[in-house]
C-alpha cells in the first residue's frame, strides 16, 4: 500500500522524489527531447550534405518529418498497449533500443530516403518513453508526491532540447546523431536496476483485459475523459509547433528589423518550459490541485500569446524574451500527462498515457496545415491568431469540465 503521510518538504525533495526511477525517467526523457527535436535543428546542413538542391530541401524536409510524426502517432498506440499487456519496464527498453539504434543508423546515412525510414523508426521508439516513464513515476511514488516526480522527469528532460540545440553548433551534423544514440545506449545501464510496478504486478494477478486500446472509446464517459486529457495540453504544442517555430515568420509579419532564427526561439521556448515544469508540479502539490495549476499555468499562456501577437514588438530581444515566457506558462506538459495518468485504471494507463502523449504532439498535423491555408487571407497574425483562439476555447473546456485527479488513488483497474 501507498503511504498516506505527506513527508517533510526537505525529504520530498532530496529522498521521497529523487529515486532511481525518477532518476532514470527524467534521463530517458532527456535522450528523448534530444532525438527528437534533432533533425529539426539538422534538417537543412543535413539534406544538403546530401545533396539535395533548396528547392528539394523543403519538399524532402517535410517528406522525412512526417515520417517521423507518423511513427510517434504509430508508437504511440503500439508501445502504450504492450506497456499495459507486458509492463512499464519493457517499453522504456524497447523504446530506448530501437530509437538509439536508429540514431546511430542516421549518422551513417546517405540517402534521403533511408533517412525518412530511419526517422519512421525513430519516431516509433520515442514514442514510448515520456508516456511509459509518467506511468511507471506515477505508480511507483506516494499518491501525495507525484506531481514532484513528474516536475522532475519533466524538467530535466526539457533540457535534452538545449543540449541539442547546442550540440548542433560545436559538432557536425552526422556526429550529433551518434552522441544521441551512445546516449540512449548509455542510459539502459542504469535501467536494468530498476523494478517493475507494483500496481502493474498486481493485473498479471487478476482476470481483467489490459492493453486494449479500443476500450478506451467504451462508452461516452472514457472516450470524454480521453480527449479531455488531450484537449489540456493544446496550447503547448500550439505554442512549440507554430509560434516559436515559425518565429521568423512572425517577427517578419510584425516588421522587427533583425531576421528571427527559429531555432533560437526553440531554445529559449525550451528553457523557459524547464523552470515551468519544475514550477508547475511544485504549484500542484501546494494548490492540491492539478485543475487549478495547470489553469494558472494555462491562462498565463494566453496572455503571452496574446502579448506575441498584438503587444507590438519591435525588436529581437523582446520577441525571444517572450518566446521563453511563453515557454514557462506551457510548462505543464508532465501534469497533463499526469493527470493521464490518475485519470484511468492500471489496465489501461500506459495505453492512456502514452497514446495522449503522441496524439498531442501530432496535433501539429492538423494546426500547422490550418495556420498555412488560412495565411494567403488572413496574414501570418490573423492565422495564428484564429488557431490560437480554437486551442484555447478547447483547452479551457477540457479543463473546467474534467475531473480533480489530485491525491486519487490509483491502485484500481477500468472494467
Amino acid at each position: 500500500m501507498q503511504s498516506t503521510t505527506v513527508p517533510s518538504s526537505a525529504s520530498v525533495t532530496i529522498r521521497s522524489v529523487l529515486t532511481l526511477p525518477v532518476i532514470v525517467a527524467a534521463l530517458g526523457y532527456f535522450v528523448d527531447v534530444y532525438d527528437l527535436l534533432l533533425f529539426n535543428i539538422v534538417r537543412v546542413p543535413s539534406l544538403k550534405d546530401l545533396g539535395l538542391a533548396d528547392a528539394d530541401i523543403s519538399l524532402i524536409g517535410g517528406k522525412i518529418l512526417n515520417y517521423q510524426q507518423a511513427g510517434l502517432l504509430i508508437g504511440g498506440i503500439l508501445w502504450g498497449i504492450l506497456g499495459d499487456k507486458r509492463g512499464r519496464l519493457s517499453v522504456l527498453f524497447g523504446s530506448i533500443i530501437t530509437y538509439s539504434l536508429a540514431n546511430i543508423a542516421c549518422g551513417f546515412v546517405h540517402d534521403p530516403q533511408l533517412y525518412a525510414i530511419l526517422r519512421l523508426i525513430a519516431g516509433l521508439g520515442l514514442a514510448g518513453e515520456l508516456g511509459a516513464g509518467i506511468t511507471l513515476v506515477s505508480e511507483i511514488l506516494p499518491k501525495e508526491l507525484r506531481g514532484y516526480g513528474s516536475s522532475v522527469v519533466a524538467s530535466v528532460g526539457l533540457l535534452g532540447a538545449v543540449v541539442a540545440y547546442f550540440t548542433v553548433t560545436l559538432f557536425s551534423w552526422r556526429t550529433t546523431y551518434l552522441v544521441g544514440g551512445g546516449l540512449g545506449l548509455g542510459l539502459l545501464i542504469l535501467r536494468v536496476s530498476v523494478l517493475e510496478s507494483g500496481m502493474f504486478k498486481k493485473t498479471l494477478e487478476a482476470n481483467v483485459s489490459r492493453g486494449n486500446f479500443w476500450a478506451l472509446f467504451n462508452g461516452s464517459k472514457r472516450v470524454l475523459r480521453y480527449l479531455r486529457c488531450m484537449g489540456i495540453a493544446l496550447p503547448t504544442y500550439l505554442v512549440i509547433g507554430i509560434l516559436t517555430t515559425f518565429g521568423n515568420e512572425f517577427g517578419q509579419a510584425l516588421g522587427i528589423p533583425e531576421a528571427i532564427q527559429p531555432g533560437r526561439c526553440v531554445m529559449f521556448t525550451y528553457i523557459g518550459t524547464v523552470l515551468g515544469d519544475l514550477t508547475s508540479g511544485f504549484l500542484s502539490q501546494w494548490m492540491r490541485s492539478r485543475k487549478k495549476a495547470i489553469g494558472l499555468m494555462m491562462g498565463m499562456t494566453a496572455i503571452f500569446v496574446i502579448l506575441y501577437l498584438y503587444g507590438g514588438i519591435s525588436s529581437a530581444t523582446t520577441f525571444y524574451t517572450l518566446c521563453a515566457c511563453m515557454g514557462f506558462s506551457i510548462g505543464y506538459i508532465a501534469m497533463f500527462l499526469t493527470i493521464t495518468a490518475e485519470s484511468f485504471g492500471t489496465n489501461l494507463r500506459a495505453t492512456a498515457t502514452t497514446s495522449v502523449a503522441n496524439n498531442v504532439r501530432a496535433t501539429t498535423l492538423l494546426t500547422i496545415p490550418a495556420f498555412q491555408a488560412m495565411k494567403p487571407v488572413l496574414g501570418v497574425i490573423g492565422a495564428g491568431a484564429i488557431v490560437a483562439f480554437a486551442c484555447f476555447a478547447l483547452g479551457f473546456w477540457s479543463l473546467l469540465t474534467m475531473e480533480e485527479t489530485f491525491g486519487k488513488e490509483l491502485d484500481y483497474t477500468e472494467v
